[in-house]
């Protein structure tokens, strides 16, 4: 079992950063995949960006990539979504997910994910 606690949502002016922490509860999170994804208002749930279990494989959603970047710290049992450049359609809800068993291929897939935390707002002012 895996518990998972966002946080570093805000506001922000368009262009501006803010960096998202996941931290996860349990031994085993090293093993496990990671993703980001996030819910608009009146919208269906969307892939960001998702990370391995060794960190080094990372996999970003079109929209995001060259100004968004997941890592994690597996000593500290968090990942981190790192925002930069930030545009009023990246306001969303935010949430954290973990699985044990994924492959590169649904990585990406919401369904996939066992995990989730509660989610946190970030909200891009123009």
């Amino acid at each position: 079992q895996v518990q998972l606690v966002e946080s570093g949502g805000g506001l922000v002016q368009a262009g501006g950063s803010l960096r998202l922490s996941c931290a996860a509860s349990g031994r085993t999170f090293s093993s496990y995949a990671m993703g980001w994804f996030r819910q608009a208002p009146g919208k269906e749930r969307e892939f960001v960006a998702a990370i391995n279990w060794s960190g080094r494989s990372t996999y970003y959603a079109d929209s995001v990539k060259g100004r968004l970047t997941i890592s994690r710290d597996n000593a500290k049992n968090t990942v981190y979504l790192q925002m930069n450049s930030l545009k009023p359609e990246d306001t969303a809800v935010y949430y954290c997910a973990a699985d044990p068993a994924i492959s590169s291929a649904t990585i990406f897939e919401v369904d996939e994910y066992d995990y989730w935390g509660q989610g946190t707002q970030v909200t891009v002012s123009s």
